[in-house]
């Protein structure tokens, strides 16, 4: 982690992702389906050691803003039920309709944190694919396995994923940190 001269270096804390250690910890005990003590034991754990051990990937001293990351988790989650509901029809349906593509799409931060939950949120959808984070050029090489407007198709991963990331990291929209 590189700290500039009037940034302190700080050791990471235990409760500097408060909510992140919540969320962790409400899922555990959510999957075990159980509140016995060794469960509670363990959510508690996890919700301690696992936003210690990834401090250097989240930023510490950096605000995310929490509102925005649920709302751009409910945009991807939803994003995925009808993506894969329409790779379904695509798949299943006459093989003479996909149209694959590639396309390139530029990139409005160059922070490669940013860039690679970008890439990742992109792959996550299904019918994409982020291939490359080219950073130099600044873009992500994005295969559609079927794109009738590549134009739209960019825009839209933009403006649906990208602008959300920079609200959730509080980056300006030029997106440079």
């Amino acid at each position: 982690m590189k700290t500039s001269a009037s940034e302190p270096s700080r050791r990471p804390g235990w409760f500097d992702h408060p909510v992140l250690s919540l969320l962790l910890a409400a899922t555990w005990l959510a999957l075990s389906r159980s509140v016995e003590p060794v469960h509670l034991l363990s959510a508690a754990l996890i919700a301690l050691l696992v936003p210690r051990l990834l401090s250097s990937f989240l930023w510490p001293g950096r605000p995310i803003d929490w509102i925005a990351a649920l709302r751009l988790l409910m945009v991807v989650l939803w994003d995925i039920v009808v993506a894969n509901i329409t790779v379904a029809r695509l798949v299943l349906g006459p093989m003479n309709r996909p149209q694959p593509r590639w396309m390139a799409v530029p990139l409005a931060s160059d922070h490669p944190r940013v860039n690679a939950l970008f890439a990742s949120i992109i792959t996550t959808t299904p019918g994409t694919v982020s291939a490359v984070v080219d950073e130099q050029q600044g873009v992500i090489w994005v295969h559609a396995l079927d794109c009738s407007d590549a134009g739209a198709m960019v825009a839209d991963m933009k403006g649906r994923y990208e602008t959300a990331l920079l609200r959730v990291f509080r980056l300006p929209e030029g997106g440079r940190a």
